[in-house]
């Protein structure tokens, strides 16, 4: 969520003159964080918004964001609801940028979650799973393994040799150890701390659903406990980690092979984010404000995924009953 595209007053009332129901603009915002796309605190007469320009995302995709998020907010889940214009579409132009408005929702960020966030989040997450079940709609993960293999292939005069060394390694590991015969469905594929909102212990907003697709639900947790339950050295924390998987387990129970291959995702969803940072750190754009986040934090998660033992999942889940 950086600012690369800049909006001036002039565009921004001739596009809000198609969402009547939102009110005339009376303060836009840029939002820094994230490498993305281009988001705005947009405030009305009427209420707060999230004003978010598409800077990468295939326009053919659009669509299922924001359906999606409008069918998670319809069944009870805290997530943005995408405002439609006067014609009832999702999406418009905007200084040559496609562009949405989605609700601003309450909370605010936890930087330094604790055990009853983590539990939070597990259960959202769970219910979020078992609802995207539901959606009709699918959309491959546009960051699954082919993209591992073709981004590798293109950052090998960037790395170091022990950089390299390592990524081919796990990259041979997941070829020979990821399954894809595991339940399946929507997922974030994204939700970060800094992607959840909090009133307290309360998860009041899960955000950003830009990268969401349809993969195996258990990376999806595997992402999130590779951010929510880590040490400062990237290890996992185990009373975060049996909260978010205890509370995730209540409300959609894993199956016996995925608890077998939890170590597997995990090494895979740090793998991804290692990929992707290496990716924005040595190709960066240029944007007018922009943040671009440190590979090494993700090849210390993957070094300590790596070093898991094979039955990683035993006790965490029951430990905490």
């Amino acid at each position: 969520m950086s600012v690369y595209t800049s909006v001036t007053p002039e565009q921004l009332d001739e596009f809000l003159a198609h969402f009547r129901q939102i009110g005339e603009a009376r303060d836009l915002q840029g939002i820094s964080q994230g490498v993305e796309n281009t988001n705005y605190f947009l405030t009305t007469d009427r209420g707060e918004y999230i004003l978010t320009l598409f800077e990468r995302v295939p326009e053919q995709d659009l669509p299922f964001f924001l359906n999606l998020m409008a069918f998670l907010a319809n069944d009870g889940l805290p997530v943005p609801r995408p405002v439609p214009d006067d014609e009832g579409s999702f999406l418009r132009r905007l200084a040559g940028k496609t562009a949405a408005i989605v609700t601003k929702l309450p909370g605010r960020t936890i930087y330094y979650p604790g055990v009853e966030h983590c539990a939070e989040v597990g259960r959202v997450l769970g219910r979020m799973h078992r609802a995207g079940q539901r959606f009709p709609d699918s959309r491959d993960n546009p960051r699954g393994p082919g993209w591992w293999q073709d981004t590798a292939a293109a950052l090998e005069g960037d790395l170091s040799p022990d950089e390299w060394r390592l990524l081919q390694d796990e990259l041979t590991y997941q070829y020979h150890n990821r399954r894809v015969d595991l339940p399946r469905g929507v997922i974030h594929a994204d939700l970060f701390h800094d992607n959840a909102l909090f009133e307290g212990n309360e998860l009041t907003g899960v955000i950003d659903f830009y990268y969401a697709c349809s993969d195996v639900l258990a990376f999806d947790l595997a992402i999130v406990a590779n951010d929510w339950c880590i040490h400062p050295d990237g290890t996992l924390n185990p009373y975060r980690t049996r909260a978010l998987l205890k509370n995730y387990n209540a409300e959609r129970p894993l199956t016996s092979v995925e608890e077998a291959l939890w170590p597997v995702m995990l090494r895979g969803a740090a793998l991804r984010f290692w990929l992707s940072r290496l990716w924005d750190y040595h190709h960066p754009r240029d944007g007018e404000l922009t943040s671009t986040k440190d590979p090494d934090t993700f090849r210390a998660i993957l070094e300590a995924r790596r070093d898991l033992p094979q039955n990683a999942w035993v006790g965490w889940p029951k430990a905490a009953e």
